[in-house]
């Protein structure tokens, strides 16, 4: 499949910097860089000038952000020296991990650079420059009224101009990325960094304490940070891993402020807030709140109680499942989240009520109601659409993911495919030779997280959800095999596995991809299968590109008539790009008779620990601290302890995990990590009665990393 079924109808959205927003006292928004001077930041708090922060040309704030593969970090040093979640290099710490030196379970501190260690699987980017090209892309489909046509112009443009930049700069890589859909699109330019390494990892039981219990929960006690370094070649080109790199010097690295922020302080965070989906109709709220996100999260579910089954008797199948479990774990949580917050304050009513308000205004303006009267049945028509076979795209979301077996079958014929089309024995050894290594390279990856005995339970779950659609939901692959009954079903994908291969690493290896002929007469029912899927998928993906082009104009007109009604521009959803935000260190109420205040303390965090809970073990040595009085700098007399971590009403999305939380002076004073249970539907509504972010606190980073870990290498580096 060429691509994720899900990515075609669930597209980002975000304002272009050429629209113009005013918020003179905290708000929802995440702001781009070029409109901060409209963002009110002085009159909510700043104490520095907006062009500390951001000024083309000239180095500010924005400088020392980094993106961390799917999360945000920070410069905290002139040398390279990048601060960020634990969790965000929880897959590359696992990656490193063996049960003889498990930093995951016991932590890591490099004291010496050559001490530090390879982080796996972990880039960083900079935000180098970026430009509106809208009218480059709308230009080129001004006359084109068909949906895929359409669509299929407006990628192939996005395509033409990251290439072009990245041809007139080979340093950098470009992206086009999609502000409104089909309205607006800038052209963002990234420096990549390639080796990047593990300096300091507190233990699992600081990193990640509380677990699952805790995730999306207040009050949260999680030392959720880690540290990490980014290495360059020696004339400054970014290469991979090499003991001969150097560290990275960046143009800007932020300053830590020890002491901290007190209640109601303002503060902002800079990041790369993933994706939020504020502009859209009532619609696309219905399609989240009955099918994917309850789809997603007992899917999810499901699987990670067949990998944590795999690894509780065995600690390297722990270590070796441990990401897949945790991203699992943290969607699951989030999207039962999300739908908690959708059916509790009936956000789909509302937003049909602002949809059926604009109906209305439509209507009384002749011009609107020629330009626009059949939008939003327009809208309805295709989301009705969209419902019919809802099930079906997303249980193919999740073939791939989810049955790893089948993801394997689809790269083996894949590369069988290209053998194929040379006749000549020579010819294929040769294409097999050229492309062996590749292929393994893929294939490794996957086995990192298989387990055969979780893969056929997950394999035969999924295969009973598909045995039991009705309609235009119906996968045909499967139904044409005319199962008597699910169990049936169940036990055709369970045989199919045990007797491929693929269940086997080292046999597919050393046998099936010995050479280019024994990989060209391997056959098994499992590669028939997944070709049989692969020939289902195709027309399927057809209709859904044909879908994505419908949308694309629809919510173009749909943003552009409701910039009219609202008689303003929007505050921006996120859509992964650099942004700011801003608020107040600030507690809440979520529920009745209930206030939460903004800052948790190592008290609370031995409370926890007095459960017995595991998720809540925590080092011995932070009691013994604790009951020594043994604070040192980091100590806050309000609360008459060392804070752990603080709350307050940004406005945040997953991506800014790992955002530095900077106070007035823009000096880091706590690392984000995370949103409040109710928060979760910030994706799609944001409240300041309800929307409140979590971050650890910079005292208590400073504080375990002085007083548990003995990271004085570090401490030294960053000033403290």
């Amino acid at each position: 499949m060429k691509a994720n079924l899900k990515s075609l109808l669930v597209a980002a959205v975000l304002i272009s910097s050429i629209f113009n927003f005013s918020a003179k006292v905290p708000d929802e928004g995440m702001f781009p860089l070029s409109e901060l001077s409209r963002a009110g930041l002085k009159q909510a708090g700043l104490k520095i000038s907006e062009k500390d922060i951001y000024n083309p040309g000239q180095i500010g704030l924005v400088d020392a952000l980094v993106q961390v593969s799917g999360c945000s970090g920070s410069f905290i040093s002139p040398n390279g020296l990048v601060i960020t979640n634990h969790h965000c290099a929880f897959s590359a710490v696992q990656l490193a991990s063996t049960p003889e030196h498990n930093y995951l379970e016991n932590g890591f501190v490099a004291h010496s650079r050559q001490q530090e260690i390879e982080a796996k699987g972990l880039t960083i980017r900079i935000t180098d420059s970026y430009e509106d090209v809208s009218d480059k892309i709308l230009s080129a489909v001004a006359q084109v009224s068909d949906p895929v046509e359409r669509i299929q112009i407006i990628n192939k443009k996005r395509k033409e101009l990251a290439s072009d930049a990245e041809q007139k700069d080979p340093s950098i890589k470009a992206e086009v990325s999609e502000m409104f859909i089909g309205k607006s699109y800038v052209l963002f330019r990234y420096k990549t960094i390639e080796d990047v390494r593990l300096v300091y990892i507190p233990r699992q039981d600081i990193g990640e304490f509380g677990g699952e219990t805790d995730n999306w929960v207040w009050p949260r006690h999680t030392g959720d940070f880690s540290f990490l370094r980014a290495y360059v070649a020696p004339d400054g080109s970014s290469a991979k891993y090499s003991k001969n790199n150097v560290p990275y010097q960046p143009k800007k690295h932020l300053k830590i402020n020890p002491k901290g922020v007190d209640e109601n302080d303002f503060v902002f965070i800079l990041g790369y807030p993933g994706r939020t989906f504020r502009h859209r109709p009532y619609q696309y709220l219905e399609y989240q709140q009955q099918y994917l996100l309850p789809f997603t999260s007992e899917l999810y579910d499901f699987q990670n109680q067949q990998l944590y089954n795999a690894g509780k008797n065995d600690k390297a199948i722990e270590l070796a499942l441990a990401t897949r479990i945790k991203r699992n774990a943290n969607v699951m949580k989030n999207y039962r989240g999300k739908l908690k917050g959708l059916r509790n304050i009936d956000l789909v009513k509302q937003k049909q009520q602002e949809d059926q308000a604009l109906a209305e205004f439509i209507a009384k303006s002749l011009d609107l109601k020629a330009r626009y009267g059949t939008l939003l049945q327009d809208i309805d028509a295709h989301y009705k659409t969209v419902f019919t076979d809802a099930e079906k795209e997303l249980w193919f979301n999740n073939l791939y993911s989810g049955i790893r077996s089948i993801h394997i079958a689809r790269l083996l014929n894949s590369f069988k495919d290209a053998l194929a089309k040379y006749p000549a024995k020579q010819q294929r050894s040769k294409i097999f030779t050229l492309n062996i290594a590749k292929v393994k390279e893929q294939l490794e990856k996957i086995y990192e997280s298989y387990h055969a005995e979780a893969d056929k339970n997950i394999a035969k779950h999924q295969f009973a959800l598909a045995y039991q659609f009705k309609d235009q939901n119906t996968v045909s692959t499967i139904q044409r095999k005319n199962f008597s009954n699910v169990e049936a079903a169940q036990a055709y994908i369970e045989k199919a596995i045990d007797q491929s291969r693929i269940n086997d690493k080292n046999k597919l290896f050393s046998e099936v991809l010995n050479d280019a002929e024994s990989l060209v007469a391997y056959q098994d029912e499992l590669l028939t299968l997944q070709k049989q899927f692969a020939e289902e998928i195709e027309p399927f993906s057809t209709e859904l590109i044909r879908r994505e082009g419908v949308l694309n104009k629809l919510m173009a007109d749909y943003v552009a008539v409701k910039e009219t009604f609202q008689s303003k521009n929007f505050i921006p959803d996120a859509n992964s790009t650099l942004r700011l935000t801003f608020g107040y260190i600030k507690g809440y109420s979520p529920a009745d008779a209930t206030y939460m205040t903004p800052f948790t303390t190592i008290k609370g965090l031995i409370e926890k620990g007095n459960s017995g809970d595991a998720e809540f073990r925590y080092p011995e040595a932070i009691k013994q601290a604790w009951l020594a009085k043994n604070f040192g700098a980091y100590y806050k007399k309000e609360i008459d302890d060392v804070p752990v971590n603080i709350l307050y009403n940004m406005d945040t999305t997953g991506g800014n995990s790992g955002s530095p939380i900077m106070n007035a002076y823009g000096e880091l004073i706590g690392v984000n990590f995370d949103r409040a249970y109710d928060a979760t539907i910030n994706d799609f509504a944001w409240n300041e009665s309800y929307s409140r972010s979590i971050g650890v606190d910079i005292r208590y980073v400073l504080w375990i990393a002085d007083k548990i870990d003995n990271a004085q290498f570090i401490l030294k580096e960053i000033g403290i």
